[in-house]
């Protein structure tokens, strides 16, 4: 055995995970494509003060798990491996002029993330989500766009259980121009009050969130914090009239196009750029985080937080790696991709570059194989071909002409020569497909 492991909190992906996170990374893709979200690659690491900024200082993001790069050489700016994706593709939409492009702005993109976080189940020091984002519309119809292409995304993958939990988080700052006026900084102040009579109960952390931030505190994972949030005031029975017609739009709407929706008046999420509508996507019966497959939200002020034009925007993420464990658990992961159709073996060792090209020529006729280059024994190169589950074998013979052998069947042809057995194998790969 190797003396060197995966580090903690990072992991190899073996069959049949590794197909199976292939297969809902392809689903992701193709709903993208199938709703006219565009494709964006991000860079794997920002400049750290980008998610500082819009993730927020406070939060448990920034605060604890950034991974940040160190400068080197001629580099006086601090990199950090991204730990979400919405800050990244709101840079490139400031950065590469998208607001002259018809609004709002559809983005997509698979993406690997990190965050130093205590590794347990489904959560990872390295994870993938898939993220959807929609920028430059402040209404309540691309809310439920985004809503229902998330549900229906998990729906599709076969956990057809999953259920949305809805807030409205409210707004921070006056925005005439999308219908809004402040109501958030008037519910922190209340929230304050709820949590002031029992700060000395608090974890020191959280003693801070109360000074700094009270709204992380219902985001917050600590026993005495989670029973003192159990009472505490809803944000929305705090909104302003705008942000409660937004909210109330929403909830209607997703009604009426059969998304069903379960109200989470302390749901908050944990990133400061929410405003108004906030959701998770969760499955029922899970213990804690364990059921949290994704979740989204607003993000009216961010794009010009990051010295864009003022710009609504929302968006969410789904965690590949959860969807995976819940499909595993319920039994519903794919099957694994099987071994090659066809098996190209060989009597004599000399043949073994005529194995390979027959095995290319196959491919590129679109059949799946494999070439059996070792000088094992004619015997022992069918029973790796039997084990791989190929369909059938063709065995290079001495003087040239190859013998096509049937496993399904367990038949065997007369030797021929190439052209006819490459179009009967040809045929029969067809036909099994």
């Amino acid at each position: 055995m190797s003396g060197f492991q995966s580090p903690r909190g990072l992991r190899d992906l073996l069959e049949p995970l590794a197909s199976a996170h292939g297969w809902a990374t392809d689903r992701a893709w193709a709903a993208a494509d199938a709703a006219g979200y565009a494709r964006i690659e991000l860079p794997i690491a920002e400049e750290s003060a980008l998610f500082e900024r819009a993730v927020g200082g406070t939060s448990d993001i920034v605060s604890k798990e950034l991974y940040r790069l160190e400068p080197r050489g001629d580099d006086a700016v601090t990199l950090a491996l991204r730990p979400e994706a919405t800050a990244g593709a709101v840079r490139a939409y400031i950065q590469h002029g998208m607001r002259s492009q018809p609004q709002p702005v559809r983005l997509a993109t698979v993406a690997q993330l990190f965050r130093y976080d205590r590794p347990q189940k489904g959560r990872y020091r390295q994870f993938t989500q898939f993220d959807i984002e929609a920028i430059g519309d402040g209404g309540p119809g691309i809310d439920l766009e985004v809503i229902e292409m998330g549900a229906a995304y998990l729906r599709d993958l076969g956990l057809t259980d999953v259920q949305v939990h809805l807030n409205s988080v409210g707004c921070t700052t006056c925005r005439p121009a999308y219908g809004c006026t402040t109501c958030r900084p008037a519910y922190v102040e209340t929230l304050r009050a709820h949590f002031t009579p029992v700060v000395q109960e608090l974890s020191q952390v959280d003693q801070s969130r109360l000074a700094t931030n009270p709204l992380r505190l219902l985001d917050s994972k600590e026993p005495a914090t989670v029973k003192r949030a159990a009472s505490a005031p809803a944000i929305t029975d705090h909104l302003c009239a705008d942000c409660a017609a937004h909210h109330a739009a929403v909830t209607t709407g997703l009604a009426t196009i059969g998304v069903a929706v379960l109200p989470a008046p302390r749901l908050v999420r944990g990133l400061d750029y929410y405003t108004r509508t906030a959701w998770e996507y969760l499955l029922p019966g899970e213990q804690g985080q364990q059921g949290a497959l994704g979740g989204g939200g607003r993000y009216d002020g961010l794009v010009e937080l990051l010295g864009g034009t003022p710009t609504p925007g929302i968006g969410f993420a789904i965690g590949i790696d959860r969807v995976v464990l819940a499909l595993e658990a319920r039994g519903l992961l794919p099957i694994a991709a099987s071994g090659p159709a066809i098996v190209v073996a060989g009597i004599e060792p000399e043949s073994v570059a005529e194995r390979v090209a027959i095995a290319a020529q196959l491919r590129a006729a679109g059949a799946s194989a494999r070439a059996d280059v070792s000088t094992r024994k004619i015997g022992k190169q069918l029973e790796g071909a039997v084990r791989d589950g190929a369909l059938a074998v063709i065995i290079v013979e001495p003087d040239g002409r190859l013998t096509l052998r049937d496993l399904v069947k367990a038949s065997q042809a007369e030797p021929a020569e190439r052209g006819g057995v490459i179009a009967a194998v040809l045929r029969l790969v067809q036909n099994e497909g």
